[in-house]
C-alpha cells in the first residue's frame, strides 16, 4: 500500500469513518498476526494481541506520525503487546503442525517439517531480546530501519544485535545436530 493511501485512509478513520479503518486491518491482519504468532506460539493468545494492537492503533490514530508507515507503526504497538503477554505468561507450547506443500514429495516434507520444527524450537530457546530481533528480521521480513523504529533501538544496535541473536540461534541448533 502506498504511504499516501494510508494517509488518506487514516484521514478518513479520524473523520468517522470506520470502513477505512477496515482496510487497514485487512491489509495487515495476517502479517502482524504472523509475527504475534512467532513470538507467543499460541493461535488464540496471538488473534488477542493482534485484535488489541488495531484497538490500541485506532484509539490512538491521533498520535500516529505520517512520516512513519502505519504497518511499522501497528507492528511496533503488536511487539510491545506480545513482549508484555510473554511477561505475564512465561510458558510456550509446540506449534501445531504446518499444512503440507503439495508440489513437494513426501521425504522432502517430512525433512523439511523436522527441519521447521528444530528451528521454531530454537527460537524459543533464546532470550526475549534475540527473539523478538530474529522474528522481526526473519519471520516479519522488516528492515534494519523498521526495527530499529518498533524497538526504538539505533540501527547500528539492531544490527549488532541480530548479529548477536544469529549466533546464539546457530549454537542453539547445532546442539540439535542442525549444521549451518
Amino acid at each position: 500500500m502506498l504511504k499516501e493511501d494510508e494517509l488518506t485512509l487514516i484521514s478518513e478513520c479520524q473523520e468517522g469513518n470506520n470502513k477505512a479503518f477496515e482496510t487497514l486491518i485487512e491489509r495487515y491482519q495476517k502479517a502482524i498476526f504472523n509475527a504475534a504468532y512467532r513470538m507467543v506460539n499460541d493461535y488464540d493468545d496471538a488473534s488477542d494481541i493482534t485484535q488489541l494492537a488495531f484497538i490500541k492503533a485506532f484509539e490512538n490514530l491521533d498520535r500516529f506520525n505520517p512520516e512513519k508507515k502505519f504497518f511499522s507503526w501497528v507492528y511496533k504497538i503488536m511487539v510491545n503487546e506480545s513482549l508484555n503477554f510473554i511477561k505475564r505468561q512465561r510458558n510456550f507450547s509446540e506449534l501445531p503442525p504446518s499444512m503440507p506443500d503439495m508440489n513437494k514429495n513426501p521425504d522432502e516434507l517430512y525433512h523439511n517439517r523436522i527441519l521447521g520444527d528444530k528451528i521454531d524450537n530454537a527460537v524459543y530457546q533464546l532470550d526475549i531480546d534475540h527473539k523478538v530481533i530474529i522474528v522481526l528480521r526473519h519471520f516479519g521480513d522488516l528492515s534494519y530501519n523498521e526495527i530499529s523504529f518498533i524497538l526504538d533501538l539505533p540501527e547500528k544496535t539492531v544490527k549488532s544485535r541480530l548479529f548477536s541473536a544469529r549466533k546464539r540461534l546457530c549454537d542453539i541448533l547445532q546442539k540439535k545436530g542442525v549444521q549451518p
